[in-house]
């Protein structure tokens, strides 16, 4: 249905990479969302009420929270896409994070309160009605969700939305705890045995474990996390394309990320020294126009000129790097350079660490430092630690 009706309502819909192509899906998804949550609200909450299973019930008011969510997606998803403006220059991509994380938050309550319902259905059990029509019902709900959570998550994966796997793994927790609510309903049929309430407390342990994953899904982007690796290794690929124009290499690459469609990378090329400053400056700017246009980014380059004619900076460069690849870990290191004094040379070189190496930063400076010392004792370091970023 989502195929269908996104060919009548999103022009160009197979452009998923267009900002406007983005929110229009997220928006349909979110309009269907309400229609289909309302829906089931009131035949489960009907269901409930006939068959005086507080499961059922309780199943109902979640989906009910489901329509309200569904809300916040579509509104979401409106916002995110306005344009850039004087008082949020990067654009308002992140509402679609926050969201995914109202919508978490909708998940977490409503497994609160079904463990609370559950637990009082322990203490006051009821009798269950399990009519043909009560069981009709709840296999409709577990088909609508079903249904749900594959065209959200097949969208999630189309737009690569945080927020519609958020709402993909509501409608799929939905489902889990329908058929939950099934089994029980059948059971007490069958056996006289009342199990409903323990079942709840199942099925709001998981909806909670859902809940707080799609939570740590929408959180990340927001506080910030490292790009995926695809996205890096074409960045990588496209500036290393122009080696033969003089590329030596890349370094302290930083993405930004200000939500879907606002992506801003600051990187270093490493360029030779003795280039021709305006060839070089020429290549610098086709290559941030073409990660503009391929990746859809905001791209900006910082040229660093690095000497490659100099054989003792080479050999000396040489040792350090024998060092450097001596030490656990993916540490590397970048900007080398020496600069001669009467009575000592400065190394001078940048050395980045992982974020979980073992050793602090300092410590990796001292181990460095004495590591150069042993090839000459007149060989003093000027060394800066960075952070890999990407």
């Amino acid at each position: 249905m989502i195929t269908l009706l996104s060919k009548f309502f999103i022009k160009d819909y197979n452009k998923t990479s267009d900002p406007k192509v983005r929110q229009a899906y997220g928006m349909l998804c979110g309009a269907v969302g309400i229609v289909l949550n309302i829906f089931l609200f009131s035949v489960k909450f009907l269901a409930g009420q006939l068959s005086g299973s507080i499961a059922i019930i309780a199943d109902a008011f979640n989906n009910l929270s489901d329509a309200g969510s569904s809300i916040i997606t579509l509104v979401g998803f409106k916002m995110a896409g306005q344009k850039p403006d004087s008082d949020h220059p990067f654009g308002h991509g992140r509402i679609e994070y926050i969201s995914g994380l109202l919508v978490s938050v909708i998940i977490l309550l409503m497994g609160f309160e079904l463990l609370k319902s559950s637990v009082e259905k322990i203490i006051h059990p009821a009798a269950i009605d399990a009519s043909p029509l009560i069981m009709g019902i709840l296999l409709l709900s577990i088909c609508v969700k079903l249904y749900m959570f594959l065209y959200n998550r097949s969208v999630s994966k189309k737009i690569d939305s945080a927020a519609m796997m958020a709402t993909a793994k509501d409608s799929i927790s939905d489902s889990i705890s329908t058929v939950v609510v099934l089994l029980t309903t059948l059971l007490a049929y069958l056996t006289d045995l009342q199990v409903d309430g323990w079942c709840g407390i199942l099925v709001a342990l998981f909806v909670l474990w859902t809940g707080y994953g799609a939570m740590q899904d929408t959180i990340s982007p927001l506080l910030g996390q490292p790009p995926e690796p695809e996205f890096v290794k074409r960045i990588e690929d496209i500036v290393m394309e122009y080696q033969h124009q003089g590329v030596l290499g890349i370094h302290d690459l930083v993405v930004h990320n200000y939500g879907p469609g606002r992506v801003m990378i600051s990187v270093h090329v490493e360029v030779p020294s003795t280039g021709d400053i305006l060839q070089l400056h020429d290549m610098i700017d086709l290559i941030e126009h073409r990660l503009a246009d391929e990746l859809g980014c905001s791209a900006v380059i910082h040229m660093d000129p690095v000497c490659v004619d100099d054989e003792l900076t080479n050999q000396i460069k040489k040792k350090v790097a024998e060092i450097v690849e001596q030490m656990e870990g993916r540490v590397t290191f970048h900007d080398f350079r020496i600069v001669h004094g009467p009575t000592h040379t400065n190394l001078i070189f940048d050395v980045v660490v992982p974020f979980d190496y073992p050793m602090s930063d300092q410590e990796v400076v001292t181990y460095l430092e004495e590591k150069i010392k042993q090839i000459n004792e007149n060989y003093f370091t000027v060394i800066e630690v960075d952070k890999a970023y990407a």
